[in-house]
């Protein structure tokens, strides 16, 4: 009996000792963006049309990018395209061809993390508006309610990805009332699939703690939040890459010293990070050097990402890696990527 009774208090201090949320401690994939739809800025207002002005991903890539055995796909689009007007309703041609995706990336046991790719703000009346300004926070949460009522029930579903790099935010609207908002009118339709929260100033990783530190307030009553930073290795962070390896001043460790804040702010406050964006120029071997090391820290972390970024119509962007000569020639910053397709934990 007193064996019994040591036994049950043991088994009661690993349930509350253990992280209960989804994936806590499995590997976890790592992808790329497939970016496309978040094109050709100066078409927005409901002006740009789908498949003309603008693109999304094709089924071909997601062939291409499983065959790879990259199973994460990060996917942006823009808010104005998804819902034309203010408190309307969802465009039902884009929302289905997201479902589309959704249906094709689970026939080939891949995830999408949608991700609204809109820095904060949203075009209203042909002028970019800071959320809190005429474009309201209710604005954003209701919206973001909408998609979820749609999304929910999708098994390739990997995540709802909230804003891309919010930055410069209203004093008196803050990120983090934003963000709580639009959690809170998710959970109302969807109890299960994970938030994923990027951080303010761009997502920075490097200046996590000091920019995003009060996000680890947010609540979800489910429990399943994920948050999101962003590490390039130029001098500025910003992921332009101007300059020569040489000129941007960087070096082999330069992307683990840039995201080690993210790191240890989450592992201090036992939550889960994952980072949306990171990419490096083909023309210098010492770029995936440092691509190779970042991703190799990430991965005995636990912590996964998407490379910035893959989609068809990049064109000559340094950072692409879709493939050259009709899919026929990869790109040389793919020979690092395939070296981590989950996390090592």
């Amino acid at each position: 009996m007193k064996n019994i009774y040591y036994i049950l208090i043991l088994c009661c201090l690993c349930l509350f000792s253990c992280d209960s949320r989804p994936d806590s401690k499995n590997p976890r994939p790592f992808g790329v963006n497939l970016a496309g739809a978040e094109f050709f800025h100066k078409k927005m207002d409901g002006v740009g049309q789908f498949g003309i002005d603008y693109h999304y991903p094709t089924t071909r890539e997601l062939d291409y990018w499983k065959s790879k055995k990259m199973t994460l796909i990060r996917l942006p689009f823009k808010w104005e395209r998804i819902q034309r007007e203010l408190y309307g309703g969802l465009n039902r041609e884009e929302i289905d061809y997201i479902k589309h995706l959704l249906d094709e990336a689970g026939s080939r046991d891949m995830k999408i993390l949608i991700d609204m790719h809109n820095y904060g703000r949203r075009k209203d009346n042909g002028k970019d508006r800071i959320i809190g300004d005429s474009v309201s926070i209710d604005h954003f949460a209701s919206v973001w309610k909408q998609i979820a009522g749609e999304l929910k029930e999708h098994s390739a579903l990997y995540g709802y990805g909230l804003i891309n790099e919010p930055h410069d935010m209203l004093d008196s609207v803050p990120w983090f009332k934003i963000a709580q908002a639009a959690i809170e009118e998710i959970r109302k339709v969807d109890l299960k699939t994970a938030i994923v929260v990027g951080g303010n100033h761009w997502s920075s990783a490097a200046r996590w703690q000091e920019v995003s530190d009060d996000l680890k307030h947010l609540h979800d009553p489910s429990d399943n939040l994920i948050f999101e930073g962003h590490c390039y290795f130029d001098e500025d962070g910003s992921g332009i890459y101007r300059r020569s390896y040489d000129e941007e001043k960087a070096y082999p460790t330069i992307g683990i010293d840039r995201t080690r804040p993210f790191v240890e702010w989450l592992k201090t406050n036992n939550l889960r990070g994952f980072i949306g964006e990171y990419g490096v120029p083909g023309d210098d071997e010492r770029w995936l050097v440092c691509l190779d090391n970042f991703l190799d820290y990430l991965s005995k972390e636990n912590i996964n990402g998407t490379y910035w970024a893959a989609g068809a119509q990049w064109n000559k962007y340094i950072l692409s890696i879709h493939p050259d000569d009709n899919y026929q020639t990869d790109k040389i910053q793919l020979g690092v990527l395939i070296k981590y397709l989950a996390t090592k934990n």
